[in-house]
């Protein structure tokens, strides 16, 4: 049976090799959200957004992202003042490309998206996910 939940899954999160350092570096995250991610939390939890699950805090390839659901192989990123550097952006744009490679779809928020437009950001998650379902 597990041999046949393998065949199921992309691997991205449940065969990869992660450090002890990474986990405890997402638990840490995990327990000090931000302000945004919390709010986005709050309704991507507990399968809100049309009964998928997504993680928090999720390690892939080395990275640890806020957001993460893997039956529709969706990375979700709350972004703060710090991607607006040149060299958060170029890190950004090389995590994308590792992201794509794996067979994921990569959606960013700001944080001010997220804190004044909430409704909006999980609106686009919910049309995203639906799409991808139906496919």
């Amino acid at each position: 049976m597990k041999q046949e939940n393998h065949k199921l899954t992309s691997g991205v999160v449940h065969l990869q090799r992660v450090q002890k350092s990474k986990l405890n570096q997402a638990r840490v995250l995990r327990k000090n959200m931000t302000v945004a991610e919390k709010i986005l939390w709050e309704r991507l939890r507990r399968k809100q957004v049309l009964g998928i699950k997504f993680r928090r805090q999720q390690i892939i390839e080395g990275f640890i992202v806020d957001f993460f659901c893997h039956m529709v192989k969706l990375v979700i990123e709350t972004d703060g003042e710090i991607h607006n550097s040149a060299e958060q952006k170029k890190l950004d744009l090389y995590r994308r490309e590792v992201f794509r490679l794996r067979g994921l779809a990569e959606m960013r928020f700001t944080n001010n998206e997220v804190l004044h437009n909430i409704d909006r950001v999980v609106n686009i998650i919910k049309e995203f996910v639906a799409e991808t379902i139906k496919t």
